[in-house]
C-alpha cells in the first residue's frame, strides 16, 4: 500500500498528492510516468511523476478529476492509501544541452512539465516555459517555473491572467523573436496537435507527452497504441514521448473517445450512489 503524506488542491478538480514510494522515486527521471490503482477493483490510470524526493521516499503526482475514477482518488485525504503504484514505466526524456529550449505545458499537463523543465535548465539551456489555461485559476506551478526557467509567458482564453490566447499565440511569439533549438509539449491532445502543426511550420524539432488510455503499462494489451511515422507504437514501453511531427493527433483523439459511453455510466452510478 501507497499512504499519502500530503494533499493540496490546486483547483476544485485538480489535486496534488505526495505519495510514499521510496523506490520509485530513487529511480525515476523526467518523462516517467506510473500506472495507480485506488484498490484491488480500481480502473488502473496512467499518472507521470511531477516530482520526486529521495530523502522522503516520495513522488507527487497531480490528478484531475474528469471521471469516476480519478474523482474517487481526488477524494482521498493525508493518511490514506493507494493499493497500487507501478513504475516508473516509460523512456525518459532525453535531456540534452540544445540551447534554447520551449517547454510548453496546458492545464494538468504542467505537471509533469516540471521535472523536464529542470532538467533541461540544469543541462545548461536557456528554457522558456509558456504555461496555458481557460482562467487564471487553473494556471498551476507557475512559481515552479519561474524557480527552474529563465522565462515564463502565460496564456489565458479569457485574459484573466498574462495574456489573452491560447497556447501557440505564445509559443509563436517567442519563435519569431529568437531561434528555438527544441520544443517540448505536454497537455490536452487537441493543444498538442496544433503545437506540432506550428512548430512543424518554423522547423522546430518538437516533443510531445501522450496520455493515453493505458490497462497494463507494459506493452501487452494494445490500449494505448499509437500511429507515429505510419507505424504503430505503443505509448506505455515506445513513449510517452514522440516526434510530435509524426503523431497522427486525429487517430489518437478518436481512440480516446473510445469508451465515452462506458465512462459516462461510471460517473453516474458514482454520483448516484
Amino acid at each position: 500500500m501507497f499512504k499519502i503524506v500530503s494533499k493540496k488542491m490546486f483547483s476544485e478538480k485538480v489535486a496534488c498528492f505526495e505519495v510514499e514510494a521510496p523506490l520509485i522515486a530513487q529511480s525515476r527521471k523526467a518523462g516517467h510516468f506510473v500506472i495507480v490503482r485506488l484498490d484491488e477493483k480500481g480502473e488502473r490510470i496512467p499518472l507521470t511523476i511531477a516530482d520526486a524526493d529521495t530523502e522522503k521516499g516520495t513522488i507527487t503526482l497531480v490528478v484531475q478529476a474528469v471521471g469516476a475514477s480519478s474523482t474517487r482518488i481526488n477524494a482521498l485525504n493525508v493518511g490514506d492509501e493507494l493499493a497500487d503504484v507501478v513504475g516508473p514505466l516509460g523512456h525518459a526524456t532525453d535531456i540534452q544541452k540544445y540551447g534554447t529550449v520551449i517547454c510548453c505545458g496546458g492545464g494538468v499537463g504542467v505537471a509533469p512539465l516540471l521535472p523536464i523543465v529542470k532538467a533541461m535548465h540544469e543541462a545548461g539551456n536557456r528554457v522558456i516555459v509558456v504555461l496555458a489555461a481557460r482562467t487564471k485559476d487553473l494556471i498551476i506551478l507557475e512559481d515552479e517555473m519561474h524557480a527552474n526557467s529563465d522565462e515564463v509567458l502565460i496564456m489565458t482564453d479569457d485574459g484573466s491572467y498574462g495574456q489573452k490566447g491560447v497556447i501557440t499565440v505564445g509559443v509563436e511569439q517567442v519563435i519569431q523573436r529568437e531561434h528555438v533549438d527544441k520544443c517540448v509539449c505536454i497537455g490536452p491532445t487537441i493543444m498538442m496537435k496544433f503545437v506540432a502543426l506550428l512548430t512543424k511550420k518554423y522547423e522546430v524539432p518538437t516533443i510531445v507527452s501522450l496520455n493515453t488510455i493505458m490497462v497494463d503499462g507494459t506493452g501487452m494489451c494494445g490500449a494505448c497504441r499509437v500511429t507515429v511515422g505510419g507505424k504503430t507504437k505503443f505509448v506505455c514501453v515506445d513513449g510517452p514521448e514522440f516526434d510530435a511531427a509524426e503523431v497522427n493527433f486525429d487517430e489518437m483523439m478518436s481512440r480516446m473517445r473510445a469508451y465515452r459511453a462506458e465512462e459516462t455510466e461510471a460517473m453516474n452510478n458514482l454520483i448516484n450512489g
